[in-house]
């Protein structure tokens, strides 16, 4: 799959409709994130089974806010529309791989008994 664009308007369908969506938030000002740019487009094409997208953050304002985006190129992905990785920077190829390889072998379920614990503890508190 091609890298895709996406925008405050399109993120909700990309989550819902991808199980695992790859996001590089980014900035045309930033040299490390164009220097990632074909890092992360050599990714896409070798696993066209996920999906990546890639977020403007100058554009994408709202998106890039309740991200928390502080600095680019930060790295986000989504399974399950749980956010399991975050990593800010510009990752090499072979970090990226094993990024990758890391949450295709995730255990979904405990994660999402890990967080169902957490909120039942933050309202039981």
């Amino acid at each position: 799959m091609a890298v895709i664009e996406v925008t405050d308007d399109t993120f909700q369908q990309v989550i819902e409709n991808n199980p695992i969506v790859i996001l590089d938030f980014w900035a045309t000002w930033c040299s490390p994130c164009k220097a990632f740019a074909p890092v992360f487009e050599a990714a896409a094409e070798k696993h066209s089974d996920l999906c990546f997208g890639k977020i403007d953050t100058d554009k994408q304002q709202q998106l890039s806010g309740g991200f928390a985006i502080r600095s680019v190129p930060t790295l986000m992905v989504l399974r399950d529309k749980i956010v399991v990785v975050r990593e800010s920077g510009a990752l090499p190829s072979s970090s990226l791989e094993k990024v990758i390889e890391h949450v295709r072998a995730l255990d979904m379920d405990a994660i999402r008994a890990e967080l169902e614990a957490q909120d039942e503890a933050v309202q039981a508190s």
